[in-house]
């Protein structure tokens, strides 16, 4: 299995069918296969080899989807950047995948004008963009596609992987997630087993797609040659603009996007007539945001995808959506496990418990990473015996449903972003002024969970929350920094090993709530 083959089946079954339409700009099937090969061909025309790695820093476009595409088809693993990473995290990134080559937009220009005096891997600088705009540091990839010989054959990387994925790290740098070829493929396919899609079919796609939550739609896309319309990233106004213009019928979007498009001063659900199917993931929907969803769009089928970057693991489907009666209780679930996909829930002697009893949520199927880029002891704590243990804390109901409860590993969810307080606990924990700090997750209406440090000042020091957020931002992406700051005199609560007590911490802000996730 290469995923650049879905790519080929779609031109051939539907070439003149429009696959993405970006800036104004529409594109066939046969149009994209033909870029796609010539994409290739630039790589091959570079002298990368097969199972080295390029990254791409840039907004969504029609090359972006392209690139997850012609790069694997020339053997390479693709390296998507996260677009919020700060400075520190994408050299990181570049360094630790080695990739030779990177493919960079408009919007990235002055950062990566400034990554180049960085000791990365990067040897060639590939701009996105139209060539008259193309800095004279890097090369123009539309001038090189327009004259590279396409590459026809399939060829795969070591260990047939597509993609490394960078996600939050408990080490304080991200980790890279390798994806097969295969992993990708199941995951899309179970995708649309949960949320199909027909002929008539046109999905938006905002979601960033460095992303799995932005890569995923783009295969379920090419493997039933849905035509796609694009837009840079998320932007209320945008989204119901373009649902209204190309007649949307689907698309995905986090919870604290679908709350900033329903309930922004210029919602009219007239502009989203058309849409009839919405997947969400990153979090549960609270229900009254479902309601109100409900309210504008009596008829929309909703979705939620559970999973992490590691694997896919449930959807609670269209029909679970059910907002009275007995079911109710179901919206509260990540729903149920996808095709192929096993799951269990693991006490602290790694044994199965019955349904209803709390314990790690331990995923296995064919989705599953390989590993993380060159960290095998990471590697080894999540992936046993076949399993991904998830780091999450919850229960199966006798139904097969899944209930979140909490979390093992210590990890944030905000805006279907993790964040591990570790890693905000150590960029706050080099500021001059700080003693002690700890980072924990507290409810919010918009994200889901906030970043909320608590923080002892070292003896005679101030209490600067302005200082220390510009500390952080110098260091982690913004999406990472606290949003809110509480300052303290006295000891943490300690366990009897010396380890922070953080859910005596979070206590006081989920008192009242059925979980201590949201």
């Amino acid at each position: 299995m290469h995923i650049a083959q879905l790519i080929f089946r779609a031109d051939q079954i539907h070439a003149k069918r429009n696959s993405y339409r970006f800036a104004d700009r529409s594109y066939t099937w046969s149009d994209t296969a033909d870029r796609v090969r010539r994409m290739a061909g630039v790589m091959d025309a570079l002298g990368l080899e097969c199972s080295e790695s390029v990254a791409v820093l840039s907004q969504n476009s029609n090359v972006y989807c392209e690139a997850y595409f012609g790069l694997p088809l020339a053997g390479l693993r693709m390296v998507p950047v996260n677009t919020r990473f700060a400075k520190p995290e994408l050299v990181y990134s570049l360094s630790n995948s080695g990739s030779r080559a990177l493919l960079f937009d408009k919007a990235f220009l002055p950062v990566v004008a400034t990554l180049r005096t960085e000791q990365t891997a990067v040897e060639h600088y590939l701009y996105i963009g139209l060539p008259e705009d193309c800095p004279d540091w890097a090369l123009s990839l539309e001038a090189l596609m327009s004259d590279a010989e396409p590459v026809t054959e399939v060829r795969y990387s070591e260990g047939q992987v597509a993609a490394i994925m960078y996600t939050g790290g408990t080490t304080g740098f991200p980790k890279g997630v390798m994806l097969s070829h295969m992993a990708l493929y199941i995951s899309a396919m179970a995708y649309l087993d949960a949320f199909p899609q027909g002929d008539s079919t046109r999905f938006l796609q905002c979601a960033p797609m460095f992303h799995v939550a932005g890569l995923l739609p783009i295969l379920m896309c090419a493997i039933k040659a849905t035509p796609q319309v694009i837009l840079p990233g998320f932007d209320p106004e945008a989204v119901l603009a373009a649902c209204e213009a190309h007649q949307i019928s689907q698309t995905l979007l986090v919870p604290a996007m679908i709350q900033a498009t329903f309930y922004h001063p210029k919602f009219d659900a007239r502009k989203l007539r058309t849409l009839k199917g919405l997947a969400y993931g990153g979090s549960p929907m609270a229900e009254g945001l479902m309601r109100k969803v409900f309210s504008a769009l009596p008829s929309l089928q909703m979705v939620q995808i559970y999973g992490q970057t590691e694997q896919l693991a449930t959807a609670l489907r269209a029909e679970d959506h059910v907002l009275s009666g007995e079911r109710v209780c179901q919206l509260r679930s990540a729903g149920r496990a996808i095709s192929a996909v096993q799951i269990q829930i693991r006490d602290e002697q790694d044994q199965a418990l019955a349904p209803g009893a709390i314990g790690q949520i331990c995923i296995s199927g064919p989705n599953a990473m390989q590993a993380y880029w060159k960290m095998p002891e990471e590697s080894a704590k999540t992936l046993r015996n076949g399993w991904i243990y998830t780091g999450d804390a919850g229960y199966l109901d006798e139904h097969g449903y899944l209930y979140l409860v909490d979390r093992v590993k210590d990890m944030i969810v905000s805006g279907g972003e993790n964040v591990y307080s570790t890693e905000v606990e150590s960029a706050l924990s080099t500021h001059p002024s700080v003693a002690t700090v700890a980072v924990i997750g507290i409810p919010d209406d918009k994200w889901g969970e906030s970043v909320h440090a608590i923080v002892i000042p070292k003896e005679g020091e101030a209490e600067d929350a302005a200082s220390l957020m510009a500390h952080c931002r110098e260091r982690i992406a913004a999406y990472k920094c606290p949003k809110s700051f509480e300052f303290r005199h006295e000891p943490l609560p300690l366990t009897g090993a010396g380890k922070v007590l953080k859910r005596e911490l979070r206590a006081p802000y989920w008192k009242g709530r059925e979980r201590l996730i949201n």
